[in-house]
């Protein structure tokens, strides 16, 4: 079972250098804010989607399908009974939903959802290491990197620790099929305990294994792989930044793709 993100392929998302992937990211997701319309938020999740593919990573989207659709689905629910606007749709008591309330929601599940899948983007192109080695380079302090990269190698680890103890248990017996969500739900918590033992096990394997080779986070370091910063990254960079640029002056200075003003 592979539970890691990355996609070793050969694209050019995959040949940029892992800063000009890691302030994109930032710059997608300053560009997500921009709107509050669903048509406008629909359309940057649409040019997302298609540098998924030609990225080749849209297979880890298919893994994440029920996460995406669970975000948009309860953003589209939640938010109308939050937000308040004046075309009245449906009302009860104190409860209201209104027309732009409802699209206002729908708008705030796709941003959501389009979140999720530029920072799923960022680690199915780039290897731990070469993140790791590009928060440095853009004046991050190593531990901090360093910290933030074995957060990320953690995450597959448990993941993978914790399918495998269902399997086992389903191997014995275990029925997590039958019966009503609630009661599947409630035949998972006993299997907690072994994957709680199994974090703090491996997270004291990993303090042994960097006390035994005498890692001090105050020590200088040299990088085994240099990133570089080519021409296409600044090109990347600079066809986002203007992006942005455009997209800020048609919110803040024409109002166009706002269903609701005063928010975000």
């Amino acid at each position: 079972m592979n539970l890691s993100f990355y996609q070793d392929e050969n694209t050019w998302l995959h040949r940029l250098d892992p800063r000009t992937k890691t302030i994109g990211v930032a710059i997608v997701f300053a560009i997500c804010l921009c709107f509050n319309h669903p048509l406008y938020t629909a359309g940057i999740m649409l040019a997302v989607l298609l540098t998924a593919l030609s990225a080749r990573v849209l297979p880890l989207f298919r893994r994440m399908r029920f996460i995406l659709a669970l975000l948009i689905l309860f953003s589209s629910i939640l938010w109308p009974f939050f937000a308040k606007g004046p075309t009245i749709l449906w009302q009860w008591s104190v409860l209201t939903v209104s027309r732009e309330s409802l699209l206002f929601g729908i708008a705030m599940g796709i941003r959501l959802a389009t979140f999720v899948m530029a920072g799923v983007i960022l680690l199915g192109t780039t290897k731990n290491e070469e993140i790791t080695n590009g928060l440095i380079k853009m004046g991050l302090p190593y531990p901090v990197a360093f910290a933030l990269s074995t957060a990320l190698r953690l995450v597959p680890t448990f993941a993978g620790a914790g399918a495998t103890i269902v399997q086992a248990q389903i191997s014995r017996g275990l029925d997590l099929e039958s019966k009503n969500i609630f009661s599947r739900f409630g035949k998972l918590i006993p299997l907690a305990v072994p994957m709680f033992i199994t974090a703090i096990r491996y997270t004291n394997l990993l303090a042994m294994a960097l006390e035994s080779r005498g890692f001090s986070p105050d020590g200088l370091r040299t990088l085994y792989c240099e990133p570089k910063m080519k021409r296409q990254d600044w090109i990347i960079l600079f066809s986002l930044s203007a992006i942005l640029a455009i997209f800020l002056y048609l919110r803040l200075a024409l109002s166009i793709g706002v269903v609701m003003p005063g928010r975000m």
